[in-house]
């Protein structure tokens, strides 16, 4: 998939009479932007905006192109969006190789060649061989490069990250940022990230928006 930015063009969100975010910002390809913000601030509510997925207790306006194409016009599972959360989320009846070629677009079509997809994906996390591994088998690193896997190999439009790095230990947490921003530049993916740490909007570079302080 060509990546194109992503806009946000006049996003606001409320819950009742309460504000929480108004937006507007392009994030090229590649680039991050940071949304930073307390808990309980409303900042996670615009990554689920984005998604498709905002709880209906929240009012909300605005819309997210990814290029020309209004993501906001399209139900969720066709806005074609990676997420990754401050778990995992893998599948545990699954194999690390059926976690990844469950995400792999249909378009990608034969055993072979998706199963290729998914080893090769694998490798560029440095987990090269592991894709037999049940995901409870893994390390809390190992687990989180999976999801990363998993979503690259889903060819999104753009990468939203729910304070992804939260979880781990100070020196995995580092590694991971690493990893997840090179990532994203070398797949020329728009990320929005949600984080209260300061250390994730420094690694992340871009712009900052400071919500609910």
């Amino acid at each position: 998939m060509d990546h194109q930015g992503l806009r946000l063009d006049g996003v606001t969100i409320a819950l009742g009479p309460r504000a929480l975010i108004a937006i507007s910002h392009t994030v090229a390809p590649g680039e991050v932007l940071t949304i930073m913000g307390p808990s309980g601030s409303g900042k996670s509510t615009l990554l689920a905006y984005v998604g498709g997925f905002l709880d209906k207790a929240f009012t909300a306006s605005g819309r997210v192109l990814a290029g020309e194409l209004d993501l906001t016009a399209l139900p969720p599972q066709e806005r074609h969006v990676g997420i990754l959360f401050q778990d995992p989320l893998l599948f545990p009846h699954m194999s690390v190789a059926g976690n990844l070629l469950f995400a792999i677009p249909q378009a990608v079509q034969g055993r072979a060649a998706r199963e290729s997809l998914a080893e090769s994906a694998l490798a560029g996390v440095d987990l090269a061989g592991l894709g037999a591994r049940d995901p409870d088998t893994l390390s809390g690193g190992q687990k989180a490069r999976v999801a990363l896997a998993r979503v690259l190999v889903s060819a999104p439009r753009a990468l939203l990250l729910d304070e992804p790095f939260s979880k781990l230990d100070a020196d995995l947490r580092h590694q991971m940022r690493e990893l997840v921003f090179a990532k994203a530049r070398a797949s020329g993916l728009p990320v929005i990230l949600v984080t209260h740490d300061e250390a994730d909007a420094a690694a992340a570079g871009g712009t900052i928006v400071r919500i609910g302080a």
